[in-house]
This record gives structure tokens, C-alpha cells and sequence, in this order.
């Protein structure tokens, strides 16, 4: 009997070991702050990026104007070296991403990559005189405007009515 009797203390002490461990979770839990709450998107301002793209690419490059400040610009690039890339990302008013995409890369290849593998639909908009082409599923939806020089797209996580507000601003001057 005596040894039964070691056995049932160390059951008994790791169920009070077991307990008081449970008890500090919750009480780190309820006590200690944490946010929940996305994070601030810091603004970037994109102007030198867009004036030296505009100088170097071999297409008119686009960026926005008259956006309200609600649109947040939250990330911005432009590489000469492999298809004159450009790109500007956004952060739309409801927190949802709207990006530019222009490249003189291949346009299937490009498309593909900048609408993370949305497909073309049949559906167009005629946006600012000129016809653009729904892309949707994937991670993002876009809209396509295929030219000679180059290919634009517009894509993200937002709406199809922000990504048409995103192609209405649009300027290449």
C-alpha cells in the first residue's frame, strides 16, 4: 500500500501543477494588452519614384491624381532593368488593396503575376476613352489595359468599382 500511495501524490500534484498553469494563462490573457487591431499603414510618398520611372521607362508611365486623401499610398517601386516595372500600391479607404501594375514584359506572363492568377472575362469598361478588361478570382480582381508599348493593371483586393475608381485617376503627365 505504500507504494500506491507515492503514485497518487504525483498524479494529485501534476493535476495542481496542471491547474495553476491554466490559471496564469488566463490571467496573462485578460491582463496583459495586446492589440488586435491591424496595423497603421505608413504613407509613402511617391513622387521621386514616379518622376524617374516617367524619365527612364520607354511607355508612359500612370500614377493617380485627384484621389481623395482617404486613398493611402502605401508602397512604391519601379525597376528598370527587367520590363521597365513600375508599380504603386494603395491602400483604398476601407483598408482594402488597389495596386498599378505597368511592365513592357510579355503580357500573359505579366497579367499573370500582377493579378496573382485572376482569369479574363468577357466583361470590359470603357474607362477614360479607352477599353479595359475584367480579370477575376485568384487572390485579386483586375482590370487589363493591354498597349503597344506596355501592359496596365490594376488590381487587388478592393472592389471592382474602387479598382475603376483607381483606372479613372489615372495620368500618365
Amino acid at each position: 500500500m505504500a507504494g500506491s500511495n507515492g503514485k497518487q501524490k504525483t498524479v494529485r500534484d501534476m493535476i495542481l501543477s496542471l491547474g495553476l498553469i491554466g490559471i496564469a494563462a488566463v490571467v496573462v490573457y485578460f491582463f496583459i494588452p495586446h492589440d488586435d487591431s491591424a496595423p497603421d499603414l505608413k504613407r509613402v510618398d511617391y513622387q521621386v519614384e514616379l518622376l524617374t520611372a516617367r524619365r527612364a521607362a520607354s511607355y508612359p508611365v500612370a500614377a493617380p491624381q485627384g484621389l481623395p486623401g482617404t486613398w493611402k499610398a502605401t508602397s512604391v517601386r519601379y525597376d528598370g532593368s527587367t520590363s521597365d516595372a513600375w508599380h504603386l500600391g494603395f491602400s483604398a479607404p476601407d483598408g482594402q488593396y488597389v495596386q498599378i501594375e505597368q511592365s513592357t514584359q510579355r503580357p500573359a506572363v505579366f497579367i499573370d503575376a500582377a493579378s496573382q492568377g485572376a482569369r479574363e472575362t468577357k466583361v470590359t469598361q470603357h474607362i477614360g476613352g479607352r477599353t479595359w478588361t475584367r480579370y477575376e478570382g485568384g487572390r485579386y480582381d483586375a482590370l487589363v489595359l493591354a498597349d503597344k508599348k506596355s501592359t496596365t493593371v490594376v488590381a487587388g483586393t478592393g472592389s471592382f468599382t474602387q479598382l475603376t475608381e483607381m483606372a479613372k485617376a489615372l495620368k500618365t503627365a
